[in-house]
């Protein structure tokens, strides 16, 4: 059950904004995102760290301008405490799917929603 809060609207902006090319191909903006605590456990079942994700996303699927983008649907969330939202949702690329699951926290000085942990499962095509 998705609880509509303006926390949970700012975690799915932020999970949109990471699929952007534009920030995917940008250190810079990809760090804003994401928290220095950051941890993954990707659809290929490898774990990232925030240093890691940062150096290879530009390298990886979804961060060309006009190359395969992702698309993401059936978004729900909560904000489990203050400062700390669940998401989850499912993603197509390229034909590739996947389901997802974030947490979102805020805190520090910037007071700003950042990824804290990712992870992706892909689905089996003969589950579409």
């Amino acid at each position: 059950m998705s609880r509509e809060t303006d926390e949970v609207h700012e975690a799915i902006a932020g999970e949109l904004r990471l699929m952007d090319p534009k920030v995917r191909a940008s250190r810079s903006l990809a760090q804003q995102l994401l928290d220095p605590d950051f941890v993954e456990v990707g659809a290929s079942g490898q774990r990232w760290t925030y240093d890691e994700i940062l150096a290879a996303m530009p390298e990886m699927d979804g961060a060309v301008e006009d190359g395969p983008r992702y698309e993401a649907s059936k978004f729900t969330g909560d904000l489990l405490a203050p400062g700390l939202v669940h998401l989850t949702y499912e993603t197509t690329l390229g034909g590739s799917r996947a389901r997802r699951s974030s947490l979102w926290r805020k805190q520090g000085a910037d007071a700003t929603w950042r990824m804290y942990y990712h992870q992706a499962t892909p689905i089996p095509l003969d589950s579409m």
